[in-house]
Protein backbone atom coordinates (compact mmCIF):
# COMPACT_ATOMS: atom_id res chain seq x y z
CA UNK A 1 0.00 0.00 0.00
CA UNK A 2 1.18 3.54 -0.47
CA UNK A 3 3.36 4.97 2.15
CA UNK A 4 1.55 7.72 4.52
CA UNK A 5 4.05 10.31 3.95
CA UNK A 6 3.75 9.76 -0.36
CA UNK A 7 0.09 10.03 0.35
CA UNK A 8 0.10 13.26 2.14
CA UNK A 9 2.82 14.58 0.16
CA UNK A 10 0.11 14.16 -2.88
CA UNK A 11 -2.53 15.83 -1.28
CA UNK A 12 -1.12 18.83 -0.06
CA UNK A 13 2.95 19.30 -0.93
CA UNK A 14 3.54 22.58 -2.25
CA UNK A 15 5.24 22.37 -6.09
CA UNK A 16 3.83 20.09 -8.99
CA UNK A 17 4.22 16.91 -10.77
CA UNK A 18 6.88 16.34 -13.16
CA UNK A 19 6.06 14.58 -16.50
CA UNK A 20 8.93 12.38 -17.67
CA UNK A 21 6.79 9.48 -19.64
CA UNK A 22 7.01 10.36 -23.13
CA UNK A 23 6.15 6.73 -24.93
CA UNK A 24 8.06 5.75 -28.34
CA UNK A 25 5.67 7.92 -30.51
CA UNK A 26 6.97 10.95 -28.53
CA UNK A 27 10.00 10.33 -28.02
CA UNK A 28 11.79 11.61 -31.24
CA UNK A 29 10.15 14.95 -30.86
CA UNK A 30 10.62 15.01 -27.49
CA UNK A 31 14.62 14.52 -28.55
CA UNK A 32 14.66 16.86 -31.32
CA UNK A 33 13.32 19.59 -29.21
CA UNK A 34 16.31 18.89 -26.97
CA UNK A 35 18.35 19.13 -28.90
CA UNK A 36 19.32 15.82 -30.55
CA UNK A 37 18.58 14.92 -34.23
CA UNK A 38 16.74 11.55 -35.41
CA UNK A 39 20.56 10.84 -36.81
CA UNK A 40 22.10 10.99 -33.47
CA UNK A 41 20.87 7.17 -33.07
CA UNK A 42 20.37 3.93 -35.65
CA UNK A 43 17.44 2.48 -33.51
CA UNK A 44 15.27 2.48 -30.80
CA UNK A 45 17.22 0.87 -28.56
CA UNK A 46 19.47 4.08 -29.03
CA UNK A 47 16.86 6.05 -28.82
CA UNK A 48 15.60 5.19 -25.19
CA UNK A 49 19.23 5.38 -24.01
CA UNK A 50 19.06 8.90 -25.64
CA UNK A 51 16.18 9.78 -23.60
CA UNK A 52 16.65 7.84 -20.54
CA UNK A 53 20.15 10.41 -20.30
CA UNK A 54 17.92 13.38 -20.34
CA UNK A 55 15.34 11.99 -18.22
CA UNK A 56 18.47 10.89 -15.63
CA UNK A 57 19.60 14.76 -16.06
CA UNK A 58 16.42 16.58 -15.18
CA UNK A 59 15.97 13.78 -12.32
CA UNK A 60 19.26 14.51 -10.92
CA UNK A 61 19.49 18.34 -11.49
CA UNK A 62 20.07 19.99 -7.87
CA UNK A 63 16.85 21.78 -7.80
CA UNK A 64 14.35 18.48 -8.72
CA UNK A 65 13.54 17.78 -5.15
CA UNK A 66 10.32 16.91 -3.76
CA UNK A 67 10.61 20.70 -1.67
CA UNK A 68 8.58 22.08 -5.36
CA UNK A 69 8.66 18.54 -7.48
CA UNK A 70 6.18 16.54 -5.55
CA UNK A 71 5.93 13.61 -7.74
CA UNK A 72 6.81 12.65 -11.25
CA UNK A 73 5.82 10.10 -13.90
CA UNK A 74 7.58 7.59 -15.51
CA UNK A 75 8.13 5.65 -18.84
CA UNK A 76 7.81 1.99 -18.41
CA UNK A 77 11.41 1.19 -19.82
CA UNK A 78 12.51 4.56 -17.04
CA UNK A 79 10.76 2.38 -14.37
CA UNK A 80 13.32 -0.67 -15.18
CA UNK A 81 16.24 1.23 -15.21
CA UNK A 82 18.36 3.17 -12.82
CA UNK A 83 19.20 6.69 -12.42
CA UNK A 84 22.93 6.99 -10.31
CA UNK A 85 22.80 2.90 -9.87
CA UNK A 86 19.34 2.90 -8.14
CA UNK A 87 15.89 1.41 -9.85
CA UNK A 88 14.56 4.75 -10.99
CA UNK A 89 11.86 4.90 -8.63
CA UNK A 90 13.75 4.02 -5.59
CA UNK A 91 16.28 7.15 -6.64
CA UNK A 92 13.25 9.56 -7.05
CA UNK A 93 11.29 8.92 -3.53
CA UNK A 94 14.79 8.19 -1.43
CA UNK A 95 17.26 10.78 -2.99
CA UNK A 96 15.12 13.45 -3.77
CA UNK A 97 11.78 13.19 -2.19
CA UNK A 98 9.92 12.70 -5.23
CA UNK A 99 6.70 10.50 -5.45
CA UNK A 100 6.88 8.19 -8.32
CA UNK A 101 4.40 7.11 -10.96
CA UNK A 102 4.10 4.66 -13.79
CA UNK A 103 2.76 5.70 -17.19
CA UNK A 104 0.21 2.38 -17.92
CA UNK A 105 -1.32 3.46 -21.55
CA UNK A 106 -0.57 2.14 -24.39
CA UNK A 107 -1.93 4.33 -26.69
CA UNK A 108 -5.13 5.64 -28.39
CA UNK A 109 -7.57 4.14 -30.73
CA UNK A 110 -9.10 5.64 -33.66
CA UNK A 111 -11.60 8.61 -33.32
CA UNK A 112 -15.07 7.34 -32.57
CA UNK A 113 -17.56 9.70 -31.77
CA UNK A 114 -15.31 12.64 -30.63
CA UNK A 115 -13.32 11.02 -28.39
CA UNK A 116 -10.15 8.64 -28.61
CA UNK A 117 -10.41 5.81 -26.60
CA UNK A 118 -7.28 3.78 -24.60
CA UNK A 119 -6.24 0.94 -26.80
CA UNK A 120 -6.54 -2.57 -24.49
CA UNK A 121 -3.44 -2.80 -21.96
CA UNK A 122 -2.27 -6.27 -22.30
CA UNK A 123 -0.79 -7.44 -18.91
CA UNK A 124 -1.89 -4.88 -16.70
CA UNK A 125 -1.67 -7.00 -13.64
CA UNK A 126 1.24 -8.17 -14.42
CA UNK A 127 3.03 -4.56 -15.31
CA UNK A 128 0.63 -3.49 -11.57
CA UNK A 129 2.42 -6.24 -9.85
CA UNK A 130 5.67 -4.44 -11.15
CA UNK A 131 5.19 -1.61 -10.32
CA UNK A 132 4.25 -2.60 -6.59
CA UNK A 133 7.44 -3.94 -6.31
CA UNK A 134 9.60 -1.51 -7.99
CA UNK A 135 8.21 1.07 -5.41
CA UNK A 136 5.86 3.02 -7.89
CA UNK A 137 2.75 4.74 -5.69
CA UNK A 138 0.34 5.81 -8.51
CA UNK A 139 -0.38 5.31 -12.33
CA UNK A 140 -1.56 7.83 -15.54
CA UNK A 141 -3.29 6.54 -18.25
CA UNK A 142 -4.25 9.45 -21.03
CA UNK A 143 -7.38 8.99 -23.40
CA UNK A 144 -8.51 12.12 -25.84
CA UNK A 145 -11.60 14.37 -26.27
CA UNK A 146 -12.03 15.69 -29.38
CA UNK A 147 -15.16 17.08 -29.30
CA UNK A 148 -18.06 18.07 -27.03
CA UNK A 149 -19.99 14.40 -27.75
CA UNK A 150 -22.30 13.62 -24.61
CA UNK A 151 -21.80 9.63 -25.36
CA UNK A 152 -18.32 10.12 -26.27
CA UNK A 153 -17.22 11.72 -23.32
CA UNK A 154 -19.06 9.51 -21.12
CA UNK A 155 -17.82 6.35 -23.03
CA UNK A 156 -14.11 7.96 -22.20
CA UNK A 157 -14.61 8.63 -18.52
CA UNK A 158 -16.17 5.31 -18.00
CA UNK A 159 -13.37 3.68 -19.44
CA UNK A 160 -11.18 5.47 -17.59
CA UNK A 161 -12.40 4.81 -14.03
CA UNK A 162 -12.66 1.45 -15.22
CA UNK A 163 -9.32 0.72 -15.64
CA UNK A 164 -8.47 2.78 -12.69
CA UNK A 165 -10.14 0.06 -10.03
CA UNK A 166 -8.34 -2.24 -11.72
CA UNK A 167 -5.33 -0.02 -10.49
CA UNK A 168 -6.68 0.65 -6.85
CA UNK A 169 -7.37 -3.29 -6.66
CA UNK A 170 -3.71 -3.18 -6.19
CA UNK A 171 -3.15 -0.67 -3.90
CA UNK A 172 -1.78 1.69 -6.44
CA UNK A 173 -3.58 5.30 -6.97
CA UNK A 174 -4.28 5.91 -10.58
CA UNK A 175 -4.04 9.50 -12.23
CA UNK A 176 -7.48 9.81 -14.91
CA UNK A 177 -6.19 11.45 -17.34
CA UNK A 178 -8.90 12.23 -20.26
CA UNK A 179 -7.18 15.37 -21.95
CA UNK A 180 -9.63 17.81 -24.03
CA UNK A 181 -7.83 19.24 -27.13
CA UNK A 182 -7.06 22.58 -26.80
CA UNK A 183 -7.37 23.62 -30.31
CA UNK A 184 -11.06 22.25 -30.86
CA UNK A 185 -13.88 24.85 -31.15
CA UNK A 186 -16.29 23.37 -28.35
CA UNK A 187 -13.62 23.21 -26.11
CA UNK A 188 -15.50 24.71 -22.92
CA UNK A 189 -18.64 23.10 -23.69
CA UNK A 190 -16.58 19.62 -23.87
CA UNK A 191 -15.60 20.28 -20.02
CA UNK A 192 -18.91 20.93 -18.95
CA UNK A 193 -20.09 17.73 -20.13
CA UNK A 194 -16.15 16.38 -18.47
CA UNK A 195 -16.78 18.03 -15.18
CA UNK A 196 -20.58 16.14 -14.95
CA UNK A 197 -19.27 13.03 -16.15
CA UNK A 198 -16.26 12.99 -13.84
CA UNK A 199 -18.63 13.74 -11.03
CA UNK A 200 -21.06 11.08 -11.35
CA UNK A 201 -17.72 8.33 -11.40
CA UNK A 202 -16.06 10.35 -8.23
CA UNK A 203 -19.22 9.93 -6.35
CA UNK A 204 -19.79 6.36 -6.67
CA UNK A 205 -16.47 5.42 -5.75
CA UNK A 206 -16.24 3.77 -2.58
CA UNK A 207 -15.57 6.08 0.88
CA UNK A 208 -11.98 5.34 1.42
CA UNK A 209 -10.55 5.49 -2.13
CA UNK A 210 -9.33 8.48 -4.00
CA UNK A 211 -7.76 8.94 -7.68
CA UNK A 212 -5.86 12.06 -9.01
CA UNK A 213 -7.06 13.73 -12.21
CA UNK A 214 -4.97 14.93 -14.88
CA UNK A 215 -7.10 17.80 -16.87
CA UNK A 216 -6.12 20.15 -19.70
CA UNK A 217 -6.19 23.70 -18.36
CA UNK A 218 -9.72 25.03 -18.68
CA UNK A 219 -11.59 27.78 -21.01
CA UNK A 220 -13.46 29.17 -17.68
CA UNK A 221 -10.98 29.74 -14.91
CA UNK A 222 -11.87 27.47 -11.60
CA UNK A 223 -14.80 25.32 -13.41
CA UNK A 224 -13.18 22.72 -12.06
CA UNK A 225 -12.72 23.57 -8.31
CA UNK A 226 -16.04 21.26 -7.62
CA UNK A 227 -13.59 18.23 -8.66
CA UNK A 228 -10.25 19.99 -6.32
CA UNK A 229 -12.79 20.08 -3.43
CA UNK A 230 -14.39 16.56 -3.72
CA UNK A 231 -13.91 14.07 -1.17
CA UNK A 232 -12.36 11.27 -3.63
CA UNK A 233 -9.68 13.61 -5.15
CA UNK A 234 -5.75 12.97 -4.32
CA UNK A 235 -5.22 16.17 -6.51
CA UNK A 236 -6.20 17.98 -9.11
CA UNK A 237 -3.20 18.46 -11.70
CA UNK A 238 -3.08 19.83 -15.79
CA UNK A 239 -1.23 19.31 -18.59
CA UNK A 240 0.41 21.65 -20.72
CA UNK A 241 -1.16 20.61 -23.67
CA UNK A 242 0.61 22.25 -26.44
CA UNK A 243 0.71 25.81 -24.50
CA UNK A 244 3.95 27.29 -23.75
CA UNK A 245 5.26 27.36 -20.56
CA UNK A 246 4.60 30.95 -20.01
CA UNK A 247 0.97 30.55 -21.21
CA UNK A 248 0.70 27.59 -19.20
CA UNK A 249 1.53 28.78 -15.58
CA UNK A 250 -0.52 31.98 -16.27
CA UNK A 251 -3.79 30.18 -17.31
CA UNK A 252 -2.92 27.60 -14.27
CA UNK A 253 -2.34 30.45 -11.97
CA UNK A 254 -5.64 31.28 -12.63
CA UNK A 255 -7.00 27.70 -10.99
CA UNK A 256 -7.19 27.46 -7.67
CA UNK A 257 -6.20 24.22 -5.96
CA UNK A 258 -4.91 23.01 -9.10
CA UNK A 259 -0.88 22.38 -9.71
CA UNK A 260 0.95 21.60 -12.79
CA UNK A 261 1.63 18.34 -14.45
CA UNK A 262 3.86 19.95 -17.57
CA UNK A 263 5.92 17.38 -19.77
CA UNK A 264 7.20 19.40 -22.86
CA UNK A 265 6.96 23.14 -20.69
CA UNK A 266 9.09 21.34 -18.18
CA UNK A 267 11.98 20.66 -20.76
CA UNK A 268 11.32 23.63 -22.94
CA UNK A 269 14.22 25.47 -23.26
CA UNK A 270 16.81 22.39 -21.85
CA UNK A 271 19.19 21.02 -24.76
CA UNK A 272 21.83 18.19 -24.73
CA UNK A 273 24.78 21.11 -25.43
CA UNK A 274 24.33 22.99 -22.37
CA UNK A 275 26.69 22.63 -19.67
CA UNK A 276 26.08 21.48 -16.87
CA UNK A 277 26.01 24.81 -14.87
CA UNK A 278 24.01 26.08 -17.82
CA UNK A 279 21.20 22.90 -17.62
CA UNK A 280 21.02 23.55 -13.51
CA UNK A 281 20.07 27.03 -13.73
CA UNK A 282 17.80 26.57 -16.49
CA UNK A 283 15.68 23.59 -14.79
CA UNK A 284 16.05 25.65 -11.91
CA UNK A 285 14.20 28.44 -13.41
CA UNK A 286 11.23 26.27 -14.76
CA UNK A 287 10.72 24.40 -11.77
CA UNK A 288 10.85 27.87 -9.81
CA UNK A 289 8.34 29.25 -12.57
CA UNK A 290 5.86 26.15 -12.43
CA UNK A 291 5.89 25.61 -8.91
CA UNK A 292 5.51 29.37 -8.04
CA UNK A 293 1.79 29.21 -10.79
CA UNK A 294 0.91 26.08 -8.61
CA UNK A 295 0.94 27.78 -5.57
CA UNK A 296 -1.16 31.14 -7.10
CA UNK A 297 -4.54 29.05 -7.90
Amino acid sequence: MPKTSQIQQMQSGEGFVAALDQSGGSTPKALQLYGVSGDAYENDAEMYDLIHAMRARIATAPAFTGDKVIGAILFEMTMDREINGKPTATYLWKERGVVPFLKIDKGLSDEMDGVRLMKPIDGLDATLERAVDAGIFGTKMRSVIDAASPTGIAAIVAQQFEVGQQILSHGLIPIIEPEVTISIADKAEAEELLLAEVTKQLDALPADQQVLLKLSLPVKANIYKPLVDHPRVMRVVALSGGYSRDEANAMLAQNTGIIASFSRALSEGLSADQSDDIFNATISGTIDSICAASSAG
